[in-house]
Parts: structure tokens; C-alpha cells; sequence
């Protein structure tokens, strides 16, 4: 179903590495024009090398999605380089694991301001765009810890998790009618997301991961959301690694 892929436009946050990036090689591949967002420009240039060594075609963004103005601002960007923007992958994320008994604010606030606010600011970037064009295609990357609540340890996690589904679902709900939305709930994915935990889970998080599904099978997933006709909305997909139970 590559016609439903080329040449739409598809802003990735996160993209520089992990699932952000394996999405934006497979969607080049299939012929999408790709641009990959993240605060690290060393590894947004590896990916667009990568594209542009493979034949598909992707421009690099810097970009700290908690910063509302500067998202803006590369939606705009991406528009003047590629004349449009058809869909907006929040991928990017930070999942710090502790027990809630530690107190550590200082993750929980950055936690919600990567998780809530950088998917809010995404969506506040893009959908006046997708409404003026009555089209447009948002994916959200949740977690399975967005489905059941992972603890002890990864309470305030699964809270933001929770909070982009609900968003999610309540986007649908209000412009679904022209706009797709997509919310993707992985489980143990193999990425930079494991080494977030730096205090006393840090031995069970890594542990776990060691299940862990390539970040590969979440970007089929995001392909096959992406690939539907424009009448078909995937609304929910839920994927984690055989083994795991959580």
C-alpha cells in the first residue's frame, strides 16, 4: 500500500535515534518525504544520511518539543522546505523509573514536559494547518504503561502514558471527521528509553529490557497507520515483545 506513503510529508519527534529514526528510514523507503526532529542535530544528520545514501529524501530539524515556540517554528520549516505537512509522529519521550517514595521532581516535571506537553505542543503546532487543509495525520507514541499502570517505579510514567491516550482519543473525538488520529502503545522496545533510570530501578528497568522487541516492529506499526486509505483511521495499536506479561 505504498500509495498511501509517497510523497506525504512526515515530521518525526524523536527521530534521531530508536524508534524515531527506524520509522523515518522505513517510511523513506517507501517513498515519504521525512523529517526528523530532535534535540540532537549529530545524530538528525546520521538518519538523513542514511536516507539520502538509500535514495529517499529527509531534512534534519533541531528541536526540544517542550519548547512550544521552537516546534512551531520547525513545522513551519518543514512546510517552507517541503511545501506541506501530512503527518506528525510524537515519538519523542522520557521514562525515568522510580519509586514515587524517592520524590524526585525534578523527573516527574520533566517527565510531563516531554510526554504531555511535547505531544500538546505538536498538536497546537500542526492542527490549525490540518484543519485549514481538512486533512492531516497525528500518531502519538504511548506505551503499554499507558494501559496498565506500571509499578512500583513507573507510576508517573504510565500517568503521562495515560494522559497522551486520553488525548488521543478526545483529538479523534473533536476532528476526526477529515484528520486522523493514531495512538501507539508499545511495550519493551529496544532504544535510549532504558537508560533514563539512574537511581535505585535502574538493574530491574534494564532487566526487563532485555525482551526487549527492535524498534523496527513499532515502525511497521506506524506504516501501517500511515499506509491506510484516507477513509480508514487506525485509531489504537497495541504491540509488545511475545514474552512480556506487563
Amino acid at each position: 500500500m505504498s500509495e498511501g506513503i509517497t510523497d506525504k510529508v512526515v515530521l518525526i519527534t524523536g527521530g534521531g535515534t530508536g524508534l524515531g529514526a527506524e520509522a523515518a528510514r522505513l517510511l523513506a523507503s517507501k517513498g515519504a518525504i521525512v523529517a526528523v526532529a530532535a534535540r540532537r542535530k549529530d545524530k538528525l544528520d546520521e538518519v538523513v544520511a542514511q536516507i539520502a545514501k538509500a535514495g529517499g529524501k529527509a531534512g534534519a530539524y533541531p528541536l526540544d518539543v517542550t519548547d512550544k515556540a521552537q516546534f512551531k517554528a520547525v513545522v513551519e520549516a518543514v512546510i517552507a522546505d517541503f511545501g506541506k505537512l501530512d503527518v506528525l509522529v510524537n515519538n519523542a519521550g522520557y521514562m525515568p523509573i522510580r519509586p514515587m517514595s524517592e520524590v524526585n521532581t525534578d523527573e516527574w516535571d520533566a517527565m510531563i514536559d516531554i510526554n504531555i506537553k511535547g505531544v500538546l505542543y505538536g498538536i497546537a503546532s500542526a492542527l490549525p494547518i490540518f484543519l485549514a487543509n481538512q486533512s492531516g495525520h497525528f500518531i502519538n507514541v504511548s506505551s503499554v504503561a499507558g494501559i496498565k499502570v506500571f509499578s512500583p517505579g513507573g507510576t508517573v510514567y504510565s500517568g503521562t502514558k495515560f494522559a497522551v491516550r486520553a488525548i488521543s482519543e478526545g483529538l479523534r473525538h473533536e476532528v476526526g471527521a477529515k484528520i486522523r488520529v493514531t495512538s501507539i502503545e508499545p511495550g519493551a522496545v529496544e532504544s535510549d528509553l532504558k537508560f533514563n533510570t539512574t537511581g535505585t530501578s535502574q538493574s530491574a528497568v534494564l532487566d526487563f529490557y532485555n525482551a526487549a522487541i527492535p524498534a523496527s516492529a513499532v515502525a511497521r506499526a506506524v506504516v501501517f497507520a500511515v499506509e491506510q486509505p484516507a477513509d480508514v483511521d487506525i485509531n489504537e495499536i497495541v504491540l509488545r515483545p511475545t514474552a512480556q506479561e506487563f
